[in-house]
């Protein structure tokens, strides 16, 4: 069996790596793929590079440029330190593994029953008012997630259905897979190994998870889906299970906003659960999420005769 260069190295060293690995083949990639912007949209690099040209108002630009720091920044370096780490990409990421088919329905309408209590805890979160002395920090951060919103706006512009396909390739494939190797199969492992708990591995590796949006005001809920995304790899022993959660939490929102803006759905479904005379609902469909995680980690734990926490 071929090992990998960095196999069995210090949990801090594998940590760097991957920090370089991910900052390396971000900043060359993204150079790289810049030479391509003129067959994209009818314009100058050396008016983009001079500032003539403002990119942000180019949408096909920005979906490109979405589309290749999702690719450079995070799916082109997992794999790369899934080789480096142990030989075998597939085997590192557990890819031929996927456990019983049932969990991916689970796990489908966990994501569907959690929206309330995501829309709840992004309510309260965006109410968090910082002290006077951090009222500077709280201006960045509100600007910071206004330019946020802006770009999503500006994705969200969807006009047919091929707006609407080309949006769950960028906003969800692409993110799903990306982010989950990386932060699920890559960081939380390394984790794991560093603190000697499977618990901690997961909170931290869902932290920087969430950190990494740079969106303070929605980082809590991002956090707790960060946190189940990590017990779903642990207790599926695969990564295309968070995987898949992750896809189907992105394309939800994709598809509401995309059925909200030809009046098909109300303007208010994607927030629902965010007001207080929705708690009940938030509630019962709390519990029945809670139930099917519940059922996932029996299932394991049947199949296995006791529940282990062996990263895959």
């Amino acid at each position: 069996m071929q090992k990998g260069l960095f196999e069995g190295k210090t949990p801090f060293v594998q940590l760097i790596l991957t920090a370089f690995a991910m900052i390396t083949c971000g900043l060359l990639l993204m150079f790289m793929g810049m030479f391509f912007i003129p067959l994209v949209e009818n314009v100058s690099l050396p008016d983009i590079i001079t500032g003539k040209v403002n990119i942000a108002e180019h949408l096909p630009i920005m979906r490109y440029l979405q589309v290749l720091q999702g690719i450079t920044l995070f799916i082109i370096p997992a794999l790369l330190l899934g080789f480096l780490f142990s030989g075998s990409t597939v085997r590192y990421f557990s890819f031929c593994k996927t456990g019983p088919k049932i969990w991916f329905l689970y796990v489908f309408f966990v994501m569907v029953t959690i929206v309330p209590l995501i829309n709840l805890m992004a309510s309260l979160n965006e109410m968090i008012v910082f002290p006077e002395w951090l009222a500077d920090w709280e201006a960045k951060f509100r600007a910071m997630e206004d330019a946020a919103a802006k770009t999503m706006e500006m994705f969200m512009g969807m006009n047919n259905i091929n707006d609407l396909l080309f949006n769950i390739f960028m906003i969800a494939l692409i993110p799903a897979l990306g982010e989950e190797l990386i932060f699920r199969g890559v960081i939380q492992k390394i984790f794991v190994r560093w603190t000697g708990s499977v618990h901690a591995g997961v909170i931290i590796a869902a932290f920087l998870f969430s950190a990494m949006h740079m969106q303070f005001y929605g980082f809590f809920p991002r956090w707790l889906l960060g946190i189940m995304f990590g017990y779903l790899l642990i207790w599926g022993k695969s990564i295309w299970l968070p995987i898949f959660a992750h896809f189907v939490n992105n394309t939800m929102a994709v598809v509401v906003e995309y059925l909200s803006r030809k009046n098909i759905v109300d303007d208010g479904i994607s927030d629902y659960g965010s007001t207080v005379d929705a708690i009940p609902i938030t509630i019962i469909f709390t519990a029945v999420c809670g139930l099917l995680l519940l059922k996932i980690f029996r299932e394991k734990r049947a199949m296995t005769g006791e529940l282990t926490y062996d990263n895959p």
